[in-house]
């Protein structure tokens, strides 16, 4: 017997002449490790699963699968009427049966631990060159307290990665960008922004997954990769991966551990996801989802039933040979073929298709004792919806690994569903309204999420806005709140309308103007003042005629109004006196009330004198307090104007020539590319007459365009609403900031606003700085706990003993 044994050639591999004798030993080393690699990753790098990463977003993995990342934000489901809830469901059911059985996706719902020190910085508000910036720092330091006491130590986002197989990127591109276009439209239709991500920001989002533990920045740009022989891994890797025991592994400094989550349960609530994701721990909560073609899910789900027909048989021979009743069958077997021919009447006739989910769960923790401990609150969750929450031993890399947005799944256990009963998973919760930007406003804390509200209204279509609440809620303290943050954070000159004085002390504390308006008072503002940029057009004379027009029909009074004939003789008159004014534009040759008292008289028509009668008491009589040239600050960044003296016959007068003053800033003001806001408190009095309520509804028209913000503070919203004009404010207004609402305003206003019973007990009984805040499409309740201990709680409070107290402090 004789044995063979043939020797292993060792093959020589020629080097090109022109390596120095360094690259060619680098070279051989390379070849060297690729001949031995026996397919274990031995460094991070190795472990990260994915090939290439293109610029546009595009990964690829392995030879053949493409896949894309779309990152979607969250829209109000929990709290929405429940005929919506059914129509957000319908919806997500239809979009799940978007995917066939060549697409996998991954729904992937990151929270992550943000920096402090950075959540900090973003929220502090930059000091400026005036004297206010010890109230800018007690303002932030209010801020940081709010954040601490509610959960923005933790940022919550949500991702859909789609991935396909094609030959090479130059296939699979056009397809792509097919799918990706479909899966917008359908966020769309569903009321949900969504954005793709492109190839760094999908890097970012790895490198923030594996660096959960420490505060390392991702620090990238394509061009480090030319010339450098770096990956993308390079520069997304961890310091280390570990997986010593099989139930839990080591990420850099973090301890995690993953777990899938078994559905053992017949009904399943679409509370389970959200529970999942209002934990308060850094966690990474990843579905995996593939469509079964439906040809062979009817197949599969037939043959099921032929199998369990067949065993039915069995179990009946066995009955009869035994001497038993032949209908008496096991009930397990009933059940399930009573629940297979459900199923497959689903499948064939109800737009049902069958899935297959993988639902796993990334709990972290800083100590292996805060793992274990967020590990089995997870559990708990599971086990209050009758699931069981199973660690992957011994597949921990792959579950890790499974859980970056790459639509890649290593974990082979799934669970058969059809689209309903994978629809139940609704990723949608509720809304968080932060925003970083620079102009940002706080409003509350959300008192779903516990989380930071703030705001920038300039961003809105429409930043016009409604306070709405009543007396006790908090009304006025929200405005002085807003008005106070918005001097402290913006450039916008700010402007108060104030019929009951007690905006005051804040302006004054400010080093803004109060202009006092009163019959007893020396202090006056011109209702004929005008400027060149009054208008939009070349001529700004035929803006303010309508106003002095309103006005006049405002003093003459009566059922009918000004009559035409009136109307034109006042028209006249406006354009003579102001002719004159503008040949020779100089301060103390603005017009006054008596001059158009006076062109009146000169008329030759009765109507005329009519008319000029009727300005008599407000030219030369007790009522003159409008016949004076302004003498008062009114290009003071924060303005005040104190109404509350003026008596009935001239509140509405003074309320209308108010107006017409912001009217007039607000147009020099966009000349110098600033924004005005203007906040008019009791608005309800200037809806109750027709010219004025005219007017308002023309501010909230005009306003945005011209850079103005308008805010309507009411306590009584009947009066609001009893106005014809209403609805043209409630239309134009994407900010609405509602408080306790008595009982008759709550269903007039759930029926103009639409909002659902649960939203609606928000403002029910509730307690001061409580109630629902409307931003644009976005519905959120809200609740405002601002310190009391602090400077400005003490100049913005409308509670009389407070005031009194900090007066006597003030003496003291």
């Amino acid at each position: 017997m004789f044995s063979i044994f043939k020797k292993q050639e060792k093959r020589e591999i020629k080097m090109p002449a022109h390596l120095s004798r360094a690259d060619q030993k680098e070279i051989r080393e390379i070849i060297k490790r690729a001949e031995n690699d026996d397919g274990i990753p031995r460094t991070a790098q190795q472990s990260i699963p994915f090939d290439r990463m293109f610029q546009d977003g595009i990964c690829r993995i392995g030879s053949d699968y493409y896949t894309k990342t779309i990152q979607f934000q969250d829209i109000n489901y929990q709290l929405a009427l429940q005929e919506d809830k059914t129509e957000i469901f319908e919806e997500w059911c239809a979009f799940l049966n978007f995917f066939d059985s060549s697409v996998h996706f991954e729904l992937s719902f990151m929270n992550m631990a943000t920096d402090v020190e950075d959540f900090r910085t973003g929220i502090a508000i930059p000091h400026k060159k005036d004297e206010y910036n010890g109230v800018r720092d007690e303002y932030s330091s209010m801020l940081f307290h709010q954040m601490e006491a509610g959960n923005n130590g933790l940022t919550k986002t949500k991702y859909l990665t789609f991935g396909i197989h094609a030959d090479s990127i130059k296939a699979a591109k056009p397809r792509i960008i097919h799918i990706e276009t479909d899966i917008l439209n359908n966020f769309k239709r569903l009321g949900v922004q969504a954005r793709v991500l492109n190839g760094k920001e999908r890097l970012a989002l790895m490198h923030q997954q594996f660096h959960m533990g420490d505060k390392e920045r991702f620090h990238f740009d394509w061009k480090y990769l030319l010339g450098t022989g770096l990956s993308v891994k390079d520069f997304i890797a961890p310091s280390s991966f570990s997986f010593p025991t099989g139930k839990r592994f080591t990420m850099g400094s973090l301890y995690g551990a993953m777990s899938f989550l078994s559905i053992d349960a017949s009904d399943i609530s679409d509370r389970m996801l959200a529970d999942f994701l209002n934990m308060e721990s850094s966690q990474i909560v990843t579905m995996h989802i593939q469509s079964v073609d439906q040809n062979e899910a009817i197949k599969t789900v037939k043959h099921t039933i032929t199998e369990l027909d067949r065993s039915k048989i069995e179990e009946q021979k066995k009955a009869v040979r035994a001497g038993y009743d032949m209908d008496i069958i096991p009930s397990d077997l009933a059940t399930f073929g009573k629940d297979a021919k459900a199923l497959l009447k689903e499948l064939q006739s109800q737009n049902e298709r069958m899935f297959l989910l993988t639902f796993l769960i990334m709990n972290t923790g800083r100590t292996e004792q805060e793992l274990e401990n967020n590990v089995f609150q997870a559990k708990s969750i599971a086990q209050k919806h009758n699931c069981n929450l199973v660690r992957l031993d011994f597949q921990q890399e792959q579950g890790l690994m499974s859980s970056l947005p790459l639509a890649q799944n290593l974990i082979e256990i799934h669970r058969g569903m059809t689209t309903s009963s994978t629809a139940i998973f609704v990723p949608f919760t509720t809304q968080e309204l932060f925003q970083s930007g620079d102009e940002s406003l706080y409003y509350g804390l959300n008192a779903l999420s516990n989380n930071l509200i703030m705001v920038d209204r300039k961003l809105l279509k429409n930043p016009n806005g409604l306070i709405l609440g009543t007396p006790g809620s908090g009304k006025s303290f929200a405005a002085k709140r807003e008005i106070a943050n918005a001097f402290l954070v913006t450039d916008d000159d700010v402007i108060i309308s104030d019929p009951e004085a007690e905006y005051s002390p804040l302006v004054e504390r400010f080093g803004g103007q109060v202009i006092k308006i009163a019959p007893t008072s020396t202090q006056y503002i011109n209702p004929m003042d005008i400027n060149m940029n009054y208008s939009d057009d070349d001529n700004p004379i035929a803006l303010k005629a309508d106003f002095i027009l309103s006005l006049c029909e405002l003093i003459v009074g009566g059922k009918e109004g000004l009559q035409p004939v009136e109307k034109t003789v006042i028209d006249r008159c406006i354009h003579q006196i102001y002719q004159k004014y503008f040949e020779d534009p100089k301060p103390e040759k603005m017009p006054l009330l008596e001059d158009l008292y006076n062109a009146l008289l000169k008329q030759d028509e009765p109507e005329a004198r009519h008319v000029a009668t009727a300005l008599e008491i407000y030219v030369s009589g007790s009522l003159n307090v409008f016949n004076h040239r302004t003498n008062v600050d009114i290009t003071n960044r924060l303005v005040c104007y104190d109404i509350k003296e003026l008596g009935k016959q001239l509140k509405k007068i003074g309320m209308l020539v108010v107006q017409d003053q912001v009217w007039g800033r607000v147009t020099q003001n966009r000349a110098q590319g600033r924004s005005t806001r203007y906040y008019m408190d009791e608005m309800q009095i200037l809806l109750r007459e027709d010219q004025t309520a005219a007017y308002t509804v023309e501010i909230w028209k005009r306003f945005r365009k011209w850079g103005g913000i308008p805010t309507g503070i009411t306590q009584n919203v009947k009066d609001l609403l009893a106005s014809k004009e209403v609805e043209n404010i409630f239309e134009n207004s994407d900010f609405i900031y509602m408080l306790n609402q008595a009982v008759g305003d709550r269903q007039i206003l759930a029926k103009q606003l639409n909002i659902s019973p649960h939203q609606l007990s928000y403002v029910t009984h509730s307690g001061a700085g409580e109630g629902l805040i409307f931003y644009g499409n976005v519905i959120l309740p809200f609740v405002d706990r601002f310190p009391t201990d602090i400077e400005l709680y003490r100049i913005m409070t409308t509670k009389l003993s407070e005031i009194t107290e900090a007066k006597e402090e003030a003496k003291a």
